[in-house]
């Protein structure tokens, strides 16, 4: 293997404290460190930049990068991505709800973008590698021949859920430094190398909708959506009862807006082609079986059998016991041990066995 001061490793910096951390790791080991911020929309596009200092795409993140690259002493790269992102993450985020379904963009992105088009980028800058501040882990396995990502050892943080869609050609340029810390140790890290977003807040929300309004970003990149819309029927156990915004406006599980029943209720299902939303009480959300496509297999091959797994429906979803079954290439279906709350078409489905992810697929319908 060649010594790590020949080895180029492109660092995706966001200006977090995160990914400020991973190019001081990789620095302090040695390698050769190119920051790359990427440039993936315009704030006049998306309704502007309320409350979204703290993004990774937030007005002062290029800033924030360039200094701590400066800091490190490092070369550092602006990349301008906004007509890939805007068609592959945004056009599927609007296209997706149009559809009755909720999207996961950050699993578009990292599958197009941040191992797409930012490893295009590296290679035409000579690198081997890219390395995200993701807390996740990744290695080889001799036995499987694979790259198998894996939990992050810091629980709270772990962010494998959204890496599901990662091919094997992309992991195998691919650097998790933080895989094995902490967030207090990543901070504590950042405040001795003297990085100035030491303590930056962090972002919860989807970058490009700032003030977390879908229904606002929605209206604004649609016209007349909301005036379409308005008026669909609300139905409760296959009654009218009342009428709603707009189906894209909802999703399953959301409880708010439903007064008026002496009771909560709940979004239960949405129909795009009728403008019909269903609601119920709680236990209307409880499903134990789904089918999902797009599915990519990870740790795996193709399995030729049903396998036992632990799978989750949500990014902060317990990973509980359930059944596979391989339906067709690219598809699945699931089955839960206990049934899970608010199962939802256009989130993604991850399973794994122990810490190992072993995949993921975007759920398409709930069956039982």
């Amino acid at each position: 293997m060649k010594p790590r001061k020949d080895i180029k490793v492109v660092v995706g910096m966001s200006g977090g404290v995160d990914s400020s951390v991973t190019a001081a790791l990789l620095v302090e080991q040695g390698f050769q460190v190119i920051g790359v911020t990427m440039k993936t929309y315009d704030f006049d596009e998306v309704g502007g930049n309320v409350a979204n200092e703290a993004s990774c795409c937030g007005l002062g993140a290029i800033h924030d990068a360039r200094l701590v690259a400066a800091t490190l002493g490092i070369p550092h790269y602006v990349v301008d991505f906004r007509e890939a992102f805007g068609t592959e993450v945004i056009g599927n985020f609007v296209s997706e709800y149009l559809n009755g379904r909720t999207p996961n963009p950050c699993v578009i992105c990292n599958r197009s973008i941040k191992w797409g088009k930012l490893i295009e980028k590296a290679k035409s800058l000579g690198a081997e590698f890219i390395a995200t501040g993701h807390y996740a882990r990744i290695r080889y396995d001799v036995q499987r021949n694979r790259y198998v990502v894996s939990r992050g050892r810091y629980q709270q943080k772990d962010q494998s859920y959204a890496l599901w869609a990662v091919n094997q050609d992309a992991l195998r340029m691919t650097m998790f430094p933080l895989g094995e810390m902490t967030k207090p140790e990543v901070r504590e890290l950042a405040t001795r190398h003297g990085l100035r977003n030491a303590e930056k807040d962090e972002s919860f929300e989807i970058c490009f909708v700032a003030d977390n309004n879908y229904e606002r970003f929605l209206k604004e990149r649609v016209d007349h959506l909301g005036e379409s819309l308005e008026g669909g029927e609300l139905i409760l156990d296959g009654r009218v009862v009342g009428e709603h915004r707009g189906y894209p406006f909802y999703t399953i599980g959301q409880r708010r807006g439903f007064g008026g029943f002496g009771k909560r209720m709940y979004v239960t299902a949405i129909e795009s082609q009728t403008n019909r939303v269903h609601i119920g009480e709680a236990e209307s959300l409880l499903h134990s079986e789904l089918e999902a496509s797009q599915v990519n297999w990870s740790a795996l091959e193709v399995p030729e059998s049903s396998i036992r797994v632990q799978a989750k429906v949500r990014y902060k979803d317990e990973a509980t016991p359930a059944t596979l079954f391989g339906e067709s290439l690219g598809r699945i279906r699931l089955k839960f041990d206990q049934p899970k709350r608010a199962i939802t078409p256009g989130q993604s489905v991850v399973f794994y066995a122990e810490d190992d992810l072993l995949g993921g697929g975007v759920i398409d319908r709930i069956l039982a």
